[in-house]
């Protein structure tokens, strides 16, 4: 029997001679989780000019502690004028701070009488003040190349007025479903069938990593079939993603059609739950596509969906953050031990003062899809261990 393969192993000739896709520009407003091609540079300073942190009274510093007329009043988008001397200006949050002006005393410290105001004393210069270009400087790299736009990532491309922005085409991805006993939702079972859970699962999973879901095909238990349907998937997407069929059973046909039409670089590895599993590249006309055949078990697909498809989308958009789960050491709240196979063990992180602590869910069985749905991470078990309650464990971090 062949010799089981590593994670670390499936991982490089997974991502071997991958390239980026190309970019598009797109408009901002269309550009939520899409990762940056190119570094954007500021073109203005955030904020443009000195204004207000607070609603209260502008004046110089020198004369904290004084009775000031109130010369002018700003209220935010209005152009301050050069603050006569001996005098304050009544100002709110955001409102531009006025020339000679070099503080601001919040309007609760402040006994207004008409048309002056009583400062208190000891107010230093600077205060309440929000600097030209504190947060960015023009000129300065706002984001870099491979990040993804999030909110606040979103927020400061619109500060800087941009409309619109290079990204990385997002990885089409062709999702086939392989078996007679699989069957969609909304169908009649018939004896010894299943519904598809992993359809909408893997489908959301690949949209949270980045990619599009081009098209969803089901591959019946015929070999001829299952060839013409990866061949055309392949010419369709970048990745083709199949579920069940990788394994020894002889209606399980994605291997052998795999390694008829192109070529298989890894199949079944040293992991618990997920051991069949199919890496590999098939031709089309554009060059070729990647090829991960996750098993048909539910559990199995979800933990190599994390393993595998999040860092091969990463990959093809570049952006570091996609390309590894963040890791995170924690006391084990279990005990267990592992045979030769890693485990991936599904467990809730709780973060405490002591630190983070690993929960795992009771039952591991690879058939209990309901635990990955409250599960925040994987701890990672290796071969051949032995875990007592409190010992440190790898936990890899579902952060998406």
């Amino acid at each position: 029997m062949a010799e089981l393969a590593l994670v670390g192993d499936a991982l490089s000739a997974l991502l071997a001679d991958i390239y980026p896709l190309k970019s598009e520009c797109i408009a901002l407003t269309d550009a939520p989780g899409r990762v940056l091609a190119e570094d954007v540079s500021a073109q203005l300073d955030v904020p443009g000019f000195d204004n207000s942190a607070m609603d209260g009274y502008a004046l110089r510093a020198v004369d904290a502690g004084k009775r000031l007329p109130v010369s002018q009043r700003i209220a935010a988008g209005v152009l301050a004028t050069p603050l006569a001397p001996g005098t304050c200006a009544r100002i709110f949050t955001g409102g531009e701070i006025p020339p000679g002006a070099d503080c601001v005393v919040m309007q609760e410290r402040v006994e207004r009488d008409g048309d002056a105001a009583s400062v208190p004393a000891n107010i230093p210069a600077g205060d309440n003040i929000r600097q030209r270009g504190r947060d960015v400087q023009t000129g300065a790299i706002l984001l870099t190349a491979g990040t993804r736009l999030e909110a606040a990532a979103l927020g400061h491309l619109a500060g800087q007025g941009v409309v619109k922005v290079d990204v990385r085409q997002r990885p089409k991805v062709a999702l086939l479903s392989t078996g007679d006993e699989i069957v969609d939702p909304g169908k009649p079972l018939a004896p010894g069938q299943l519904y598809n859970s992993n359809r909408p699962m893997l489908k959301r999973l690949l949209e949270n990593f980045g990619a599009e879901v081009v098209s969803l095909v089901s591959v019946p238990d015929d070999f001829a079939q299952t060839v013409a349907l990866l061949q055309q998937a392949a010419e369709d997407a970048d990745v083709v993603v199949s579920t069940g069929g990788v394994s020894v059973g002889e209606e399980d046909h994605v291997k052998a059609a795999l390694e008829q039409l192109g070529e298989l670089n890894l199949w079944r590895l040293a992991i618990r739950p997920g051991k069949p599993l199919a890496l590999g590249r098939l031709p089309n006309s554009g060059g070729e596509a990647r090829f991960v055949g996750l098993p048909g078990n539910p559990v199995s697909s979800f933990v190599g969906a994390w393993l595998f498809l999040r860092p091969l989308i990463g990959a093809l958009l570049a952006s570091p953050a996609l390309a590894s789960l963040p890791e995170i050491t924690a006391c084990a709240g279990f005990a267990t031990s592992t045979g030769p196979r890693q485990h991936y063990m599904r467990v809730q992180l709780r973060f405490t003062p002591e630190g983070a602590r690993a929960e795992a869910f009771e039952d591991q069985n690879s058939g209990v899809l309901s635990t990955c749905i409250t599960a925040n991470a994987f701890a990672v078990i290796p071969p051949d261990a032995q875990v007592k309650e409190g010992d440190q464990v790898r936990c890899l971090w579902l952060d998406g």
